[in-house]
């Protein structure tokens, strides 16, 4: 499912590379990349599964989180070739990047974004005490901008992180990001959830839906790293930026901690990830003008494309076929209108976007839809997105 008016917010390899996103600005992936070998030593965490609070149960300050989790994030560097330039003997120039990680079990497996290891012939974890580490690729997923490292015999003190509970998240709540922007490994910045719930894009072009938004400074070389409650539990991985210069202005995301258990769980086993999937594109309709297509409802999302061999056009949703004026109002027509899934309403392309990521490949929803003015339920089996 796309939205056709969703904001960019592309996360891709290159730390100079930008999507538009309006009035000027550029959504950034947090990857830094050097032509020499970065700074050694890195700091960043993360620990999935149980969800408990510190001992006690009290909260601590930035500096105590700080103290009790440096040991579990780390620093991810990575070596490659660039396929857009050539070296002096030929084939391409070597490239290296540095991004941010956690220790997520007690395994050996590193949390980081799938942009930090995109394309990495060699990836190399460093730990707080200085230590490094060869580390295998265990599994990535675009979809969600996630990856899993394994690393054999790391230190004692890079123990797992825990994972928020993601409905425990609050917008105004304190939080703190560890990384390594620009290769400063263990950089603590502070801020707060600014807001809950946006939704940026993957590397593949892919939503990423539930996203964390906060204003605590995130830059080049964050990317993979932590984004702690103030109890020191990973309410979300450090992902991208949106920013007009390329560095921080207080706008970062991060992928939810519900996301990660999910796909982190998944890669850990060996297993691919397997996302919902209707197959339409679709776009927001204002509240007057789902009136305008016989809608009662609060506004809608339009089809504006169904994808003829998918979920949705197996069960005969249908794709507007162009526009017409109505009431000085141009709208979609010779489609469908998707106002509720499952009896819960939808008004927004986000809307449907969220309620379609809650749901599993094989589940059933009732979608009731609007064509013609006339009111229906189209039963439709979610399927798994393609690759």
């Amino acid at each position: 499912m796309r939205a056709a008016r969703m904001r960019a917010a592309a996360a891709v390899v290159a730390a100079s590379a930008v999507v538009g996103a309006g009035a000027g600005a550029g959504a950034y992936a947090v990857l830094d990349h050097h032509d020499s070998a970065p700074a050694a030593a890195a700091a960043n965490p993360v620990e999935a599964l149980p969800s408990t609070t510190p001992a006690g149960g009290e909260t601590a300050g930035a500096s105590a989180v700080y103290e009790r989790v440096k040991g579990s994030v780390v620093e991810v560097t990575t070596a490659g070739v660039s396929a857009d330039s050539f070296g002096p003997y030929g084939g391409g120039e070597p490239v290296q990047g540095v991004g941010s990680g956690f220790v997520v079990d007690d395994q050996g497996h590193v949390v980081t974004n799938q942009h930090v290891v995109d394309g990495a012939q060699k990836v190399t974890v460093t730990y707080a005490d200085g230590s490094e580490r060869d580390a295998e690729v265990v599994g990535t997923d675009p979809s969600t901008d996630l990856a899993v490292l394994k690393v054999s015999d790391p230190p004692a003190s890079a123990r797992p992180l825990q994972l928020a509970d993601p409905s425990s998240i609050e917008v105004g709540e304190p939080v703190i990001a560890i990384g390594c922007p620009y290769g400063l490994e263990g950089t603590l910045t502070a801020g707060v959830v600014s807001a809950l719930d946006r939704d940026i894009q993957a590397p593949n072009g892919r939503t990423i839906t539930g996203v964390v938004q906060t204003d605590a400074a995130i830059n080049h070389g964050n990317s993979g790293g932590p984004l702690l409650d103030a109890e020191g539990r990973v309410i979300g991985v450090n992902a991208q930026i949106e920013s007009e210069s390329g560095g921080s202005v207080g706008i970062g995301f991060a992928i939810p901690s519900g996301t990660v258990r999910s796909v982190v769980s998944q890669l850990v086993q060996g297993h691919d990830v397997k996302h919902p999937y209707l197959g339409v594109e679709i776009a927001t309709v204002s509240p007057e003008a789902a009136a305008d297509m016989g809608a009662p409802r609060e506004g809608g999302v339009a089809l504006v494309g169904v994808v003829e061999d998918s979920p949705a056009g197996r069960a005969g949703l249908k794709a507007a076929t162009g526009s017409e004026t109505r009431n000085g109002r141009e709208v979609p027509s010779g489609g469908d209108l998707i106002t509720e899934v499952d009896g819960d309403a939808v008004e927004s392309s986000e809307d449907l976007q969220s309620a379609i990521a809650a749901k599993k490949p094989g589940d059933k929803v009732a979608l009731t839809v609007y064509r013609d003015g006339q009111r229906r339920t189209v039963m439709v089996t979610v399927g798994t997105q393609p690759s």
